[in-house]
């Protein structure tokens, strides 16, 4: 098949550092790719793959201090992609809804995963005006507001083979914390969780410019805990040591997280996840096997006693069976073929 895939152009694909949407993005078009169908990617001009690129800003735009506004290039890009519909079978839009009035000609050809959180009243009225855009969530939890919407599948995000390896054997004994530095992703209740129980706590965290005056005020005073070692954002190299060689990864959520990247990349390692019952989590997280649900911080501080009986060869396991690079690409495969059948396609 011929497949575009659209992506946002705040990080690169794959991002420098923190950027779960186009981490995603990268390892859906090499398994693509790699099953040898005809892929393009409309991303930043830093981006890296075996798809052909189409760089539609010169950088991700996070990183660059010349860019005010983001909406414009997207717009750009949008048209560009607009511009070449007649070249592909399948149009993959992961820009939330900024292209949905330009590509309603062409519903019919394509398809947008949502990312983000669709729990906010605005929406609803566009998504009920745009009814005819084929719609893909990442969990169930995730489409729970707009159940009137035109989903058509729900495909679990995967990870390619060589990002995060499988460790039996860890050797930090400490907690991770990895997300961006906001409240909702609950880092101060992962501080207070390795506090209560005595463990050292690596935080890995992206901190936006919003979210400045919040690690100001509220995380940097609880740093001088010598417990609490802050290690900035890292990269895809730096992710199998960083959360390989963790007890657990603490996912203490206060939001209804679509999905969760960061689970399923612990899991990846064998390294059990502790986490809220909040949005997506109950879907990824199989408890007392790939990690375990709590409620409280009190719930919390008793299972990083108990998550050491768990198996990690089970975690991998689990990872391997769910979540794959391969088996994300099948299943966005199928919700494409459905869509080809109702039109004059190329054959693959």
């Amino acid at each position: 098949m011929k497949i575009a895939q659209i992506a946002p152009l705040a990080e690169s694909v794959p991002p420098r550092l923190y950027g779960g949407t186009e981490r995603v993005v990268s390892y859906l078009t090499e398994e693509l790719v790699r099953l040898g169908h005809d892929v393009t990617l409309f991303a930043s001009g830093d981006s890296q793959t075996s798809a052909r690129l189409v760089a539609c800003a010169p950088r991700a735009l996070r990183l660059d201090p010349s860019v005010a506004d983001a909406l414009p290039h997207h717009l750009l890009m949008i048209e560009r992609v607009r511009s070449r519909v007649h070249e592909f079978d399948v149009l993959h839009f992961h820009v939330d809804q900024v292209h949905l009035p330009l590509f309603r000609p062409y519903a019919r050809k394509s398809i947008t995963t949502l990312h983000g959180r669709l729990d906010v009243a605005d929406l609803a009225a566009l998504y009920r005006e745009f009814d005819e855009m084929p719609l893909v969530s990442i969990s169930d939890s995730q489409r729970k507001p707009l159940p009137f919407a035109n989903w058509v599948g729900t495909v679990y995000h995967g990870l390619a083979e060589p990002v995060c390896p499988f460790n039996p054997g860890p050797r930090g004994n400490y907690l991770a914390f990895l997300g961006r530095m906001s409240p909702e992703k609950g880092v101060e209740r992962a501080i207070e969780i390795a506090r209560r129980s005595g463990r050292r706590l690596r935080i890995a965290a992206k901190i936006d410019r919003t979210e400045e005056d919040y690690y100001r005020s509220r995380v940097a005073p609880l740093l001088s805990d010598p417990l609490i070692d802050f290690i900035g954002e890292v990269g895809e190299t730096e992710k199998p040591g960083f959360l390989g060689n963790a007890a657990a990864l603490l996912f203490p959520i206060d939001w209804p997280e679509p999905f969760g990247l960061a689970m399923i990349e612990a899991m990846s390692c064998g390294t059990p996840v502790i986490a809220w019952p909040n949005g997506a989590v109950p879907e990824i997280v199989e408890h007392g096997v790939t990690g375990l649900v709590v409620g409280s911080i009190e719930e919390a501080v008793r299972a990083v006693n108990e998550v050491p009986r768990l198996d990690r060869a089970a975690v991998r396991r689990r990872f391997e069976e769910r979540f794959s690079a391969s088996r994300m690409a099948r299943d966005y495969l199928a919700i494409y073929r459905r869509l080809a059948r109702k039109l004059p396609v190329a054959a693959e």
